[in-house]
């Protein structure tokens, strides 16, 4: 709430009791006082509240009307309630519901204080819990494949077809064309949706952990094994698991997927039991496995299994028409959940054009990234050509810019970088020297008369470093 005090609503039919309270909660908090549940109920309708103070008993509407007003109307505010000893049983029934607690009669102001505290503490992170998922339900709401590539479009139909079936899939695409993307799609388009998607990244794990990770361990199975543990096939049972980069799973590995596949049952390392798996099968590789095959690296067996649906997603140069609609959706989502400040970001004109021409080796994932580092260095401005990386402007092949004109823009660019080097290199060491001109230039290698040149091409004021 910054400098601004909580308002902690009082409802209670002794007026005793409402001053008592008022008298020692008024320095650090402001407080409005009711007689009653109805006119409780008219101050939350027309003042910001943060807390309620409810005697159960009152005349009217009693402590619980109010609460349950509160819980209908104004979920995120806490109700403490004020009772005699021979109400408890009430009070618990408060609290289950929805009361945050509740405090006997007569009130201990120092037993009333700290309870206040972290009943406003938890109204808080509720409040921030709150705005925190709906900034991610934004967010996740982004998360649809983002198109008007033909092909890609296509690929959307397909995948709608593909969902409603259990068949396994098999996406084969470059690195950061949006292989998960694609996954979450066939899973959360699928009757499985409610279920788990599990995923894991079979290049990403030692060869000797990856057969417990997949299919799990009994405890004693090998060194370490200190605890039964359920591997990746057995959290994803009624859902789906996601094998990214399926081309580095091992031979002896590829054989008990392969059995998988074939049984819909598997051993945990260690274990004699078979478990019974019901989990759809959703694997991805940026290798041409058919080449793999060829090399004797991929079982061919395996290989047609997983291949009863087979995607190939497009990689971004192919669909230069998603680069716009991509820069949007990632400018708007790097608004949305960036630390940095920004209000608005803008792309200009010459920077979607840079943006359109460059070939996009790392794709979408490429894209994602340079956006986001662009949006920082942009601070409150728009994106335009000197924000982009010089690797972009570089290898970007735009027709209308000439070799001497890019050329500039790189010098420009250059310019601007050493610049700003040149400055904080400068602010650093008269911060350090709390602008002492002699001794900043022992420190930097530089003479006097150079310190002075430099701090006058920055236009910086060593007043302010003393």
């Amino acid at each position: 709430m910054g400098s601004l005090k909580y308002t902690i609503l009082i409802a209670d039919d002794e007026e005793k009791i409402r001053k008592v309270l008022k008298i020692n909660l008024k320095n650090k908090y402001r407080v409005i006082l009711a007689q009653n549940g109805n006119e409780a109920i008219e101050y939350l309708n027309n003042e910001v509240v943060h807390l309620v103070l409810a005697d159960l008993r009152m005349p009217g509407r009693s402590g619980l009307d109010l609460l349950q007003y509160v819980q209908q109307h104004y979920k995120h505010i806490p109700v403490i309630i004020i009772t005699a000893f021979g109400s408890v049983e009430n009070a618990v029934q408060a609290m289950k519901m929805g009361a945050y607690d509740y405090i006997l009669k007569p009130v201990k102001i120092a037993e009333m204080k700290p309870l206040i505290e972290k009943a406003l503490h938890y109204a808080q992170v509720l409040t921030e819990n709150v705005q925190l998922k709906e900034r991610l339900k934004k967010y996740e709401g982004s998360r649809e494949i983002i198109t008007a590539n033909p092909q890609m479009l296509a690929l959307l139909e397909t995948l709608k077809q593909v969902a409603a079936t259990p068949a396994t899939v098999l996406i084969e695409s470059e690195s950061g064309t949006g292989k998960q993307l694609v996954a979450d799609s066939v899973h959360y388009m699928s009757s499985r949706a409610d279920n788990p998607f599990v995923q894991i990244n079979c290049g990403a794990i030692p060869e000797n952990l990856l057969e417990s990770e997949l299919f799990g361990h009994e405890k004693g199975a090998f060194t370490g094994a200190i605890h039964t543990k359920r591997g990746k096939f057995e959290l994803a049972d009624t859902g789906t698991i996601f094998l990214d980069e399926i081309g580095e799973l091992p031979l002896e590995l590829q054989v008990k997927l392969l059995h998988v596949l074939e049984n819909q049952k598997f051993t945990r390392v260690g274990g004699t039991q078979y478990i019974q798996t019901n989990t759809r099968i959703v694997a991805a590789t940026n290798r041409k496995l058919i080449d793999e095959v060829e090399k004797k690296t991929f079982r061919s067996d395996l290989y047609y299994r997983l291949k009863v649906v087979y995607l190939q997603i497009p990689p971004l140069r192919e669909r230069q028409e998603d680069i716009p609609l991509l820069v949007q959706s990632f400018t708007e989502k790097y608004k949305l959940l960036n630390t940095h400040g920004q209000k608005n970001v803008e792309v200009s004109d010459e920077a979607l054009d840079i943006l359109q021409s460059y070939s996009w080796p790392g794709n979408v994932r490429e894209l994602e990234n340079i956006i986001q580092q662009s949006i920082i260095f942009a601070k409150d401005g728009p994106i335009t050509s000197e924000t982009l990386p010089p690797e972009i402007l570089e290898n970007a092949i735009k027709p209308s810019l000439t070799k001497a004109e890019l050329q500039d823009e790189k010098n420009r660019r250059t310019e601007t970088i050493i610049r700003d080097v040149e400055c904080n290199f400068l602010k650093r060491i008269l911060s350090k020297t709390r602008g002492n001109i002699t001794r900043t230039a022992e420190i930097s290698g530089y003479d006097r008369r150079q310190i002075q040149n430099l701090i006058k091409k920055h236009d910086i004021n060593t007043e302010n470093f003393k």
